[in-house]
């Protein structure tokens, strides 16, 4: 099966098994073109025990809930106080504000951040939580229109994923009544927003661009996006304010139980196991602080292990936990409807969907500068970097922001105490192989980003610029 749940033998097993685990489970069918990455020093007690960390209702914020409920933080002499935050630009102000001490972040965050994109601040990711765990909705109105000229499989259910050009007749149908279509997305740097233009501009659709200073993106837009916080996504589709939406759990499965929308793609259908949400903290909270910095991932860690465990026996604990109103307080059955190896897309259609949710297998934790780039290259795909970087600036600002040297500071010590297998940790240059995992089937070599923005159908190109009457140049 196409999960994680890799790592979970100890000892002489994993010494002898770990070529094995790693061609089944990791990025190692490419030898690094670089050096490995180094690990950062960090031995010695936490200079600040008492903590507070902030998240967003959902269920990717896991990992600091086990690490909580589970006592791995209590382990490493933290006391972690986990704080629901309103929506992603509190959280955001909070971590640079130092409110908070570091937060379950969106990846674009600490990049947009460190690039003056919307605020500046010197933010680092040195660890990432999760892989794949958001999907597209769209209200019963619009999949009544979609849904009959799917292709359909021997089940007679639709073929998955489906494709946005199914979406582009209805589309251009509201265009012809001067109607907008409107979409809904978390935060303009969010993951949900490049994937829902992702699969928006692979099916022919324009998402539209972003001019300097403007956050909403609509400039030439087919669809129009607009932000919307994940719990309210249920309710602002039913309210027939947006037409369908791109959240993480389990806000997708809220509106399958509530019978209002269907989900018609999972992120992994757009982007083979994406990265996801990251840790961020202050860059000087990581130097003023390197030993509490090496403990909380240590902590984190732990708890991705934890969640991948053993075939995901201890999902349906995590359930439980999440479900608790201080965490996400969703139903526990609309937890589980995806993170327990299945997904619903509606009544009567759950399929199996093991790899929905990976915290700790495929090297989800760690975090790569190629991904880092990746995201860099939709932020000038949509106008939101407005002008043409050669690929140099591109690796430099990702090695700015995301610090795998802290991730292996933390890693390498639980490898050396025996509390994670080496084999779970990757010897890389910091740069995933060519990834031919997307939608549209276009490959993404992280070593050049100004080559795949380039083969992008829709989106700027070299020398192309958005200005007030459209995209000029190039």
């Amino acid at each position: 099966m196409d999960r994680g749940f890799c790592f979970t033998r100890r000892a002489a097993v994993i010494a002898l098994m770990a070529s094995v685990a790693l061609a089944g489970c990791g990025h190692k069918s490419e030898a690094p073109s670089g050096e490995t990455v180094k690990a950062a020093s960090a031995n010695g007690a936490v200079e600040k025990p008492v903590l507070k960390l902030g998240f967003i209702k959902l269920t990717d914020m896991a990992p600091l809930a086990i690490a909580k409920e589970k006592g791995f933080f209590a382990a490493e002499g933290l006391n972690v106080t986990l704080e629901p935050q309103a929506n992603w630009k509190v959280l955001l102000d909070g971590v640079i504000g130092g409110q908070l001490d570091g937060a379950h972040m969106l990846a674009g965050q600490p990049i947009a951040a460190t690039l003056g994109i919307g605020t500046q601040a010197d933010l680092i990711a040195p660890l990432s939580l999760d892989l794949n765990g958001n999907a597209i909705t769209v209200s019963n109105k619009v999949w009544a229109q979609m849904e009959p000229s799917l292709p359909k499989g021997p089940d007679g259910k639709p073929v998955h994923p489906i494709s946005a050009s199914a979406l582009k007749p209805i589309v251009d149908s509201y265009k012809k009544q001067g109607k907008p279509f409107n979409m809904g997305m978390v935060f303009p740097v969010s993951t949900h927003n490049y994937e829902l233009r992702y699969w928006l501009a692979a099916g022919g659709l324009n998402p539209g661009y972003y001019l300097p200073g403007d956050i909403k993106g609509t400039t030439d837009a087919d669809v129009q996006l607009s932000v919307t916080p994940p719990p309210q996504m249920p309710a602002t589709l039913e309210a027939g304010t947006i037409e369908g939406y791109c959240v993480g759990e389990p806000w997708n499965q809220a509106a399958v139980q509530k019978k209002i929308g269907v989900p018609v793609v999972t992120d992994d259908g757009i982007w083979h196991d994406n990265p996801e949400k990251v840790f961020g903290i202050r860059k000087d909270f990581a130097e003023k602080y390197p030993n509490t910095t090496a403990a909380m991932l240590r902590a984190i860690i732990k708890a991705q292990q934890w969640l991948d465990a053993d075939g995901g026996k201890n999902r349906a604990e995590a359930v439980k936990i999440l479900s608790q109103s201080n965490y996400v307080g969703a139903d526990a059955d609309v937890i589980a409807a995806s993170m327990t190896g299945k997904f619903t897309f509606a009544p009567g259609d759950t399929r199996p969907a093991p790899g929905f949710n990976i915290f700790f297998d495929k090297y989800a934790g760690y975090p790569f500068y190629s991904d880092a780039i990746w995201y860099m290259t939709q932020m000038r795909r949509w106008g939101q970097i407005p002008g043409d970087h050669d690929d140099g600036w591109y690796v430099e600002k990702a090695k700015a922001v995301y610090r795998p040297d802290l991730y292996l500071a933390a890693a390498n010590k639980l490898v050396a105490d025996k509390v994670i297998p080496a084999a779970s940790v990757p010897e890389t240059d910091g740069f995933k192989p060519v990834d031919n995992g997307f939608l549209d089937h276009v490959p993404y070599d992280g070593h050049k980003p100004n080559a795949y923005i380039q083969s992008l159908k829709i989106g700027l190109k070299q020398g192309q610029k958005v200005t007030a009457s459209g995209v000029t140049g190039g």
